[in-house]
């Protein structure tokens, strides 16, 4: 058995199950400026198997320079844990969830066909039946010896008319400190695809503590309608924290401010302890823009919103530009 990894003073321990007797299936990636590993969707050996986030492009680790960027930040594994995940994750709200009666399918891209139980509202954290995977293809490249991307393709058609290829690539970017998630969706079905899709980022830069070192900057000046409870606090275009946050404590916040350009979404989470930075930019316009955090992680949530008719495809590429304040 593996034993807890205790991180550096005053990062939460976290309690680890060991990996199934099958190892999860992993690839690496590498520019030789920033090296990233990172866990493939699999359906029975898969790292992540839950039903909220989008199985492609989980990032078990990226280093950049002396600085980390990703990695786990929760107390407990279990590979159908909504949250045992790490990484800039995604989640798509669903289609066909709101019509679909208890017993009835819905769909999550980036998961697939999901049975609904007798519930009275969608709940992230419920570990929904999976019904159908779709069909997964991942692809290394160009570089097979030394790939610095990997390629995810999902294809689904069902019976409720919905259906859809979605494609989404790591990518390092050739001679910078820079990640880029590039996404395709085309729908292949006859029903209109209407969903919003959020990055939930789940920064764990340098296994910092989330407190006072750490500061969250925005090209806009934040509101936010939330109480905050002396934990975080919006000043400026920053939000900066009020104190260390302890075990088992979480802060959550929508913020205002963003307008209809794409421009303001440029986030970035900078530590003024060990200077690590990273600089977020996505193509889309914010459509809403949440900030969570808890003592492990900090989690800029931004949402984009997409709309496809049959037959048309659509795309949206999200950057990540890693430095350092010295």
């Amino acid at each position: 058995m593996k034993k807890a990894i205790c991180l550096p003073a005053l990062f939460l321990c976290l309690v680890l199950k060991t990996f199934a007797q099958t190892t999860p299936p992993q690839a690496e990636i590498s520019n030789g400026i920033v090296r990233a590993k990172l866990y493939l969707p699999d359906e029975k050996t898969g790292y992540y198997r839950g039903t909220r986030f989008d199985w492609a492009g989980v990032i078990a680790s990226l280093d950049f320079k002396n600085h980390s960027y990703f990695g786990p930040w929760f107390e407990r594994y279990d590979p159908k844990l909504h949250d045992a995940i790490s990484g800039p994750v995604e989640e798509f709200t669903g289609l066909g969830y709101e019509t679909a009666k208890a017993g009835e399918t819905f769909i999550k891209i980036g998961v697939g066909v999901l049975r609904k139980p007798n519930e009275p509202k969608y709940h992230f954290s419920t570990p929904y039946e999976l019904v159908d995977a779709g069909t997964w293809t991942v692809k290394p490249g160009p570089d097979r010896v030394n790939p610095d991307r990997v390629d995810f393709t999902q294809q689904l058609t069902d019976a409720t008319g919905y259906a859809y290829t979605y494609r989404k690539t790591l990518r390092l970017t050739p001679g910078k400190p820079e990640l880029v998630l590039e996404h395709s969706l085309k729908n292949t079905g006859n029903r209109v695809i209407e969903t919003s899709v959020y990055n939930h980022n789940f920064l764990v830069m340098d296994r910092q503590p989330s407190g006072p070192d750490f500061v969250v900057k925005f090209p806009f000046d934040l509101r936010t309608t939330d109480s905050l409870n002396g934990k975080v606090k919006v000043q400026g275009k920053e939000l900066i924290y009020e104190r260390a946050l302890k075990a088992r404590e979480s802060s959550y916040s929508n913020l205002q401010g963003f307008g209809s350009s794409a421009q303001d979404y440029d986030i970035r989470v900078e530590n003024r302890k060990t200077g690590a930075g990273v600089r977020i930019r996505g193509d889309r316009p914010i459509d809403k823009l949440a900030f969570w955090t808890n003592p492990t992680n900090l989690s800029p949530e931004p949402f984009i919103k997409l709309r496809i008719e049959p037959g048309q495809e659509t795309t949206w590429n999200l950057t990540y530009e890693f430095y350092s304040l010295r």
